[in-house]
């Protein structure tokens, strides 16, 4: 081998010469490293190179090759070089040499343990990391931290070992000696056995302080580099077993939490403290919520947001106060409300009466990022919170209005029919804001007035979503004109942000927007086939969007002109090379769909070609190095060679410099510095809009979807497995859509199904084949799934399937079993995505729960629903299984955990029929003592469970020794005008009534039930109350007969629109009653135009 050659070959890597580089990797990856000399070589030149650089390339080559050619070497070459190779690492003084040097012996060491060679590695370095010069236990500790980092596993005996030689040097006064031991105990950390090797455990548990240590004393001394490491590795622990950290977690918080406050402490640090403290509620949720630390850290977070600045809370940059709203934005949706959201409210007033914009500003700013992650209890807090709004939208300094706009956005996100019904002030109020920024006299320059247009518009465009058509109606004069006028102004965002508002208001307003619909498309229009810069393609992205949402406003024939020349421009921008674009074609493809249904078949075959050529795209790696920094870059999205890319973690560790030759794939993955960096890329993002498209194409086409079922299924299906969870999400959504709508098509030409397995009516092949098919796919995901959305997603589909399509989806026995056991897992708070990431705690007696995980266990509970909905009386036995869990939250401390407990208790009693009888006397004692609950919901959910519980159960022995006490708990439920309390309690009277008639003093209770008629809320209670009173006028009732004259207007009332207030049976029941009724009384009757139409049919 030409040596000499070889050495100007890896000089010229090093080049500053593109061409240059791929030429003399192309040569060395043929010519050279195919031979064990190239080992020898860079062996060579790592030890006595003439630069730095080339050394280190040297180390980073040779690393990768010792897999391929170190066992070629002789027994006494392998020792000579063992020797060689330590004692000039532990002599080297460039720590970018000895680094590299480091992973090299780590690699080598990896292959010879295994082979039980150089096995006194780990005592000749344990011994130079206690007893030799400064410098060289510094390496020796690097080293020791390379080797636990490629084959920790093999040398676990040692650990007690080395745990006593880092107790040492953990505490010594070296700082780079310190890091290192904080780097090595990291990745002993992810191979300790703490079930097995309790010693190990416990001095570990000793060294986490002075690891804190390492950390405070490099905040002090402001080393970047080492807080960096410190933190880097702190984060490492969190993802391993739990009882590592757990005894001196408190106050690892406390430190950071003091670290992320102090505005001495740059702000590098202090926003990487607040990034670890957003780690520690990820993966330590239920710990953080048991140390109650959540008031706290909430409180802290509120006065960093103080020094925003002038900076937008839009700015990609990464500072303490945008840092302190993402961990506000995670301790709301991770922690319950009492914890965060009830100081916030608590604390806010004087931020926001505070004479300082900043502390207004910051005020209502933290307000908006905890709306997401506490809807619920906001809600109740909407009416105080409201007249914060107001004062700060009249605010005189024009950031706290734009913050208070961005708040009105996100309360209106997730609060939309809250908000909508503060129309009336709310609206007002906006367009005094609009107004002031449109106006040139406002006393704002023009980048701010353009923020505040946008803001603006944005607020107008959540709002709207939320207002019933008649209530958006009376503002189209006024918002229409002024939002128009924004089509032409200068500023592409504030047009794009406009034209967005003016979407949402037309989708709202229905038919109401036709006036406004011509001219406003026509206006549009030039920005349709806009193509010659990112700015114009945005701006065309906005309004394909808003002409879709007038397209299901105004309905198919008013939007038929537009529909060619659109399908036709967004045909083209499949071709512009733009990811949003593409992703606004598909939903523009989904609005006409929902809007033409089967007369889009024209368009089918194009428009799935085009959906499925994108699920199908390749998502290829990344070959990109980001190093320590990319641990700044979690949860964001950064550009990459011209390809968006969110960032979901890091690697630990610096990124060494990698051959990217073909012949070193076959590396080990421990070689790889990839393994922890995982990213979601633009074509992930587009894949999870794409099928999600495909499934409301697929819905909304029905029969003329089938031809390309079959590919559907073959696209979708791999991703059920894709590493993003939106992707994930979608496409099992999407799979569960087509199993609805091949059982609708089923339905139309069979016989509907009956609830109960085995199966009565037999699905046809093809839809048992897709049951089998989703749900061996689904049951995969579903069990080990740890992203809690996907969880409620999956709960969301299965209920809802069940409830449409009947046991099809679970005649496999087997399929069954594994359905029950996770619902009774959630339900349990045992599922993954509801445990901290390795803990082993019991934090089951915690008596809160943040929302979001709420939603888990509610949707599971709908879940369970739908089996009883599906499975009818054979759901008896399951009942066992779940009743509990259910019970357990009937007790609650919780009232949206009793009353959605008595709720799910009720709509199982109606699926299960008779089979409720045996569990009668415990179900009625619970929900008696429910309908004195403090809450009016449970309240009135209890007197809906205890109707069905008399209609259905055959125990009439246990249910009539209740019918005083259940009779004096439903009257002030008769008066109660809330919660529906209402039409429920008149429900359960009704049911008691007709089970057992004898029992009810109808003299007395009757009048009074019919003054309540007609139900206003919960028209499915009008049948159990007209089949009462059909029962009574077939029995010659006197009391009913002398209520006829109070009736017939509620009889009037109910049989006109809308339509949905009487099942189709209870309309047939009661119009055979009218009828009946004009045969005695027809002068009476006929007096009712309504009544007198029935007669007449």
């Amino acid at each position: 081998m030409d040596s000499q050659k070889f050495f100007r070959l890896l000089q010229e890597i090093l080049a500053p010469n593109t061409e240059r580089v791929k030429a003399a990797t192309a040569e060395l990856r043929s010519n050279y490293y195919p031979s064990p000399d190239s080992l020898v070589l860079l062996l060579q030149l790592l030890l006595s190179g003439e630069s730095s650089n080339i050394r280190q390339l040297a180390g980073t080559q040779a690393r990768s090759l010792v897999p391929k050619h170190w066992k070629k070497f002789t027994a006494d070459q392998r020792a000579q070089l063992h020797h060689k190779l330590l004692q000039d690492t532990l002599n080297e003084n460039d720590a970018v040499v000895r680094h590299a040097s480091a992973r090299v012996i780590s690699a080598i060491a990896k292959i010879d343990f295994q082979d039980g060679e150089w096995l006194d590695l780990i005592d000749l370095l344990s011994n130079a990391a206690a007893n030799a010069k400064p410098v060289q236990k510094n390496v020796a500790v690097y080293i020791l931290f390379a080797l636990l980092d490629t084959s920790g596993d093999l040398f676990m005996h040692k650990f007690s070992e080395l745990l006593k030689v880092f107790g040492r040097t953990i505490n010594a006064k070296d700082k780079e000696l310190r890091i290192n031991t904080m780097l090595a105990l990291s990745k002993m950390a992810m191979a300790l056995d703490a079930d097995n090797d309790n010693e190990s455990l416990e001095v570990f548990q000793q060294l986490t302080k002075p690891m804190y240590a390492v950390l405070v004393d490099a905040v002090d001394t402001q080393d970047e580099d080492r807080v960096t490491q410190a933190f880097e590795v702190l984060q490492t622990l969190l993802g391993c077993d739990s009882r590592l950290l757990n005894k001196s977690f408190p106050e690892l918080v406390q430190l950071v939490t003091s670290i992320a406050g102090e505005k001495r402490i740059n702000d590098e640090s202090r926003t990487q403290a607040l990034s670890f403290l957003i780690q520690c509620v990820r993966y330590r949720k239920m710990k953080m919520q048991g140390m109650k630390v959540g008031e706290q850290i909430t409180l802290k977070c509120l006065e960093i947001v103080t020094e925003l600045g002038n900076a937008s809370i839009d700015d990609n940059e990464l500072t303490p106060a945008q840092s302190a709203l993402a961990l506000l934005d995670t301790l709301a949706s991770s922690l319950p409300a009492s914890q965060v959201v009830v100081p916030l409210l608590h604390a806010l007033g004087p931020y926001v009466h505070s004479h300082d914009p900043q502390r207004r500003r910051a005020g209502i700013t933290a307000l908006g990022m905890c709306v997401e992650g506490a809807p619920d209890f906001v809600a109740t807090q909407l009416q105080d919170i409201l007249r914060l709004i107001y004062i700060l939208l009249d605010d005189p300094e024009v950031v706290v209005r734009q913050a208070t706009l961005r708040a009105v956005g996100k309360l209106a996100d997730d609060l939309a029919d809250d908000m909508g019904k503060e129309h009336k002030t709310l609206i007002p109020a906006v367009m005094k804001c609009l107004d002031f920024a449109m106006s040139p006299s406002g006393g704002q320059d023009n980048d701010m007035r353009m923020e505040s247009i946008k803001a603006t518009c944005n607020a107008i465009d959540s709002l709207v979503e939320g207002f019933e058509p008649e209530d958006v109606t009376q503002y189209l004069p006024d918002l229409v004109p002024r939002l128009g006028r924004l089509f032409s102004h200068p500023d592409v965002k504030t047009k794009a942000a406009a034209i967005g508002a003016m979407g949402s208001i037309a989708v709202s307003a229905k038919d109401a927007f036709l006036p406004y619909f011509e001219q406003t498309m026509n206006s549009l229009s030039e920005f349709v086939r806009l193509k010659d810069s990112e700015e114009d393609l945005n701006l065309r992205c906005a309004t394909c969007d808003a002409m879709g949402n007038m397209a299901m406003a105004v309905g198919a024939e008013p939007f038929k002109p537009y529909v060619r020349p659109l399908m036709e421009a967004t045909e083209e921008g499949m071709r512009l090379g733009h990811s949003r674009l593409r992703e606004t074609s598909y939903i523009f493809w989904s609005a006409m769909a929902k809007v033409y249904e089967s007369n889009f078949k024209p368009y089918l075959e194009g428009v799935l070609k085009a959906l499925f050529n994108s699920l199908d795209q390749e998502e290829t790696d990344l070959e990109v190095e980001l190093g320590q920094e990319a641990k700044d870059l979690v949860g964001q999205e950064v550009t990459i060679a011209g390809t968006k890319v969110r960032v979901a973690s890091a690697t630990n560790e610096e990124l060494d410099m990698e051959d990217d030759s073909d012949d070193m794939a076959d590396e080990d993955d421990d070689d790889d510095e990839w393994d922890d960096f995982t990213a979601v890329t633009a074509v992930a993002l587009e894949k999870e809009i794409a099928v999600e498209v495909v499934g409301d194409i697929m819905t909304h086409t029905k029969k003329e979807y089938l031809p390309y079922l079959e590919k559907t299924i073959e696209v979708v299906l791999p991703l059920v497995a894709h590493p993003y969870e939106g992707t994930r999400r979608t496409a099992i959504a999407t799979l569960f859509r087509a199993y609805a709508a091949v059982w609708g098509i089923q339905d139309e030409q069979t016989e509907k199904w009956k609830a109960g397995l085995p199966l009565q009516v037999q699905s046809t092949d093809e839809l048992a084949r897709l049951a089998e098919i989703i749900m061996t796919s689904t049951l995969a995901i579903w069990q080990e799934e740890q992203d809690r959305e996907t969880v409620t997603d999956i709960n969301r589909n299965v209920a809802a399937t069940l409830r449409l399509c009947g046991p099809g989806l679970i005649s496999d026995e087997s399929h069954l079993k594994s359905v029950v056991e996770l619902l009774v897992g959630m339900t349990t708070k045992k599922h993954p995505c509801q445990q901290d990431f390795g803990d082993e705690e019991d934090f089951e007696n915690l008596d809160e729960s943040s929302e979001f995980d709420w939603l888990i266990i509610e949707t599971a509970l709908d879940a369970v629903i739908g089996l009883a909905v599906a499975l009818g009386e054979t759901f008896g036995e399951l009942w066992k299984v779940f009743e509990k869990s259910i019970l357990k939250y009937a007790s609650s401390s919780e009232s949206i955990e009793r009353s959605t407990s008595v709720g799910v208790i009720a709509e199982c009693i109606r699926a299960m029929g008779s089979a409720i009888t045996p569990y009668t006397s415990g179900l009625l004692k619970v929900l008696l003592h429910r309908m004195s609950d403090e809450d009016i919901e449970t309240k009135s959910n209890a007197a809906y469970a205890i109707g069905l519980l008399v209609e259905n159960s055959t125990n009439d022995q246990e249910i009539l020794k209740s019918y005083n006490s259940i009779m004096a708990k439903l009257e002030p439920l008769l008066q109660t005008q809330k919660a529906r309390a209402v039409d429920n309690a008149a429900g359960c009277v009704s049911r008691m009534i007709s089970k057992h008639p004898d029992h009810v003093p109808i003299s007395a209770v009757l009048p009074a039930l019919v003054e309540l008629l007609p139900l206003k809320e919960d028209f499915e209670e009008n049948a159990p109350v007209f089949n009462m009173v059909v029962k009574l006028y077939a029995a010659s009732n006197p009391t009913i007969i002398s209520l006829t004259r109070k009736l017939l207007p509620t009889l009037a009332h109910v049989l006109a629109p809308p339509e949905d207030q009487l099942q189709n049976q209870t309309r047939e029941h009661v119009m055979q009653l009218v009828r009946f009724l004009h045969s005695k009384q027809p002068a009476l009757v006929g007096g009712y135009p309504a009544l007198a139409a029935v007669v007449g049919q």
